[in-house]
């Protein structure tokens, strides 16, 4: 009988040896534990989650829900699936390295077998940490990492795109600095153009993951991958359009009294069909 370390180290295992393989995966973010044993039992082999569509469940804007609340998140995500799990730990919920490096170890006693680590701020004096800054907490939270009794997957994030503050040179430079850092896999979310993105993945000797399902993304999985990008991801986007049937759906009982958007519901006889199976 296998027990939870056991498992939770075959579960890393899985999610390294992933990103080793020769080709590119998909890697979905499920927002609770109902999406994510039906991500499951659609066939992807890992998950990501994302605390843009957490946050959103929980009625709040992104990025601001405290971190024991994600981290019991993160243990039910974890304990519904047996999928390796790698989770959005935002900037790591405090400036100092040793916050970071704190985040990572509650996250890895949360159940997942990786994380990404933001180098945004979330102030709009200073968006990103200095790059010297944002390399050493990127070093603590492999520190962390290494110190863990199984493989955990560290993915550090450059943001440049993500807030606007569009950079490639910066981009480039940042992840590199991240990679000498330690860091397993690297993301700078909000790049879109081709070109861009091969140019990220010349330019590092990391495993990189992209972001698609957000306004202006053109490519896909299969187009990335022909890039050389290892791994994508879709952030909030499957939270996002969920809500979004759901707003049309109210908005269409509140305005007609009708429930017309029933008819492309997925039927209840179905989904209690799927969630016996697990």
């Amino acid at each position: 009988m296998t027990d939870g370390k056991d498992l939770q180290a075959n579960k890393g295992r899985a999610l390294r040896d992933l990103h080793s393989a020769g080709t590119g995966f998909l890697i979905p973010n499920p927002w609770d534990s109902g999406t994510a044993r039906l991500l499951e039992m659609l066939g992807f082999k890992a998950l990501a989650t994302t605390s843009a569509g957490f946050s959103f469940s929980h009625g709040r804007p992104d990025n601001t829900v405290p971190r024991d609340p994600l981290l019991e998140h993160l243990s039910q995500i974890a304990g519904a699936t047996s999928l390796p799990v790698t989770a959005d730990l935002e900037n790591g919920f405090g400036d100092a390295p040793e916050s970071v490096a704190r985040t990572i170890r509650l996250a890895a006693d949360a159940g997942v077998v990786g994380g990404s680590i933001e180098d945004s701020t979330g102030r709009s004096d200073a968006p990103l940490y200095d790059r010297a800054c944002a390399k050493e907490r990127i070093a603590a939270a492999v520190e962390a990492v290494r110190s863990l009794p199984f493989a955990f997957t560290l993915t550090a994030r450059a943001e440049n795109y993500f807030i606007g503050q569009p950079d490639l040179a910066d981009t480039i430079g940042r992840l590199q600095a991240y990679q000498e850092a330690g860091a397993d896999v690297l993301y700078a979310p909000g790049l879109t153009r081709a070109e861009d993105i091969a140019t990220v993945v010349r330019e590092v000797d990391r495993p990189l993951n992209v972001l698609i399902g957000f306004p202006g993304m053109e490519l896909g999985a299969k187009d990335l991958f022909a890039l050389g990008v290892k791994r994508v991801s879709v952030g909030g986007s499957l939270a996002r359009a969920a809500l979004g049937e759901f707003l049309r759906a109210a908005t269409e009982l509140r305005d007609h009294g009708t429930a017309d958007y029933a008819q492309a519901a997925v039927s209840g006889s179905l989904l209690n069909q799927m969630f016996s199976r697990i």
